[in-house]
């Protein structure tokens, strides 16, 4: 705790109260069938051919949500400030801020670059637009965040024809009955990203890692 409270600890505090306050954000979001990834990253201009760009392609921007990627950022940029502060008390005495901030930061380029990697195999993003959405009309999904009505959207989570996850917002077609988390879904259509979801008959209900992603 003397460490977090170290004035020449300050950019790192900071930083991972914001990363814990954006995680109890994307929490309280996810419980209501809202994503802020998704707000933030459909927020962000389109920057393509500059110099940021090509920093956040190379730190795999795409691959995993532009929250994830902040949320990465923070945390290696506030874990390397306070490893090295530690170091420097043990050793001696704190670094100034500024010449502990500078080498956080810059060695936290790579880490992020390392982690979204991983992240991006095993976590799904939010939304894709690198398969059409009008692709996972006809398929079967499981409800993930609900339950699913007529109200604010939940979410589903399908396979596309390579067999690769994706998360979406959906909601329940009208005159559906709510359909809850763990449900099988038949998706029927979308309206602004938002896919509209039914009950699938009987003879569609199977394990949503078995289906084959056939349209009935």
């Amino acid at each position: 705790m003397d460490l977090f409270l170290d004035p020449h600890s300050t950019p790192f505090a900071v930083a991972a109260i914001i990363l814990a306050a954006l995680t109890f954000l994307e929490m309280c979001c996810l419980l209501i069938g809202f994503s802020l990834s998704e707000l933030i990253g459909k927020a962000l201009p389109d920057d393509h051919g500059s110099g940021v760009s090509g920093l956040l392609s190379w730190l795999n921007y795409g691959g995993v949500p532009v929250l994830v990627l902040l949320m990465l950022f923070l945390g290696m940029f506030a874990i390397n400030g306070f490893v090295f502060q530690a170091i420097a008390r043990t050793l001696w005495l704190p670094l100034p801020t500024l010449v502990a901030a500078v080498p956080a930061f810059l060695v936290a380029i790579p880490e992020v670059r390392s982690l979204t990697r991983i992240v991006g195999r095993l976590v799904p993003r939010d939304e894709t637009y690198a398969v059409d959405l009008a692709e996972f009309i006809g398929r079967t999904g499981e409800v993930t965040v609900g339950p699913l009505d007529q109200g604010l959207p939940g979410c589903v989570r399908i396979k596309d024809r390579h067999s690769n996850w994706h998360t979406f917002r959906a909601r329940a077609a009208p005159n559906e009955r709510p359909m809850a988390i763990g449900a099988q879904v038949l998706i029927v259509d979308h309206k602004s990203n938002v896919f509209i979801a039914i009950t699938p008959p009987s003879n569609m209900l199977k394990a949503p890692d078995t289906y084959t992603g056939e349209s009935p």
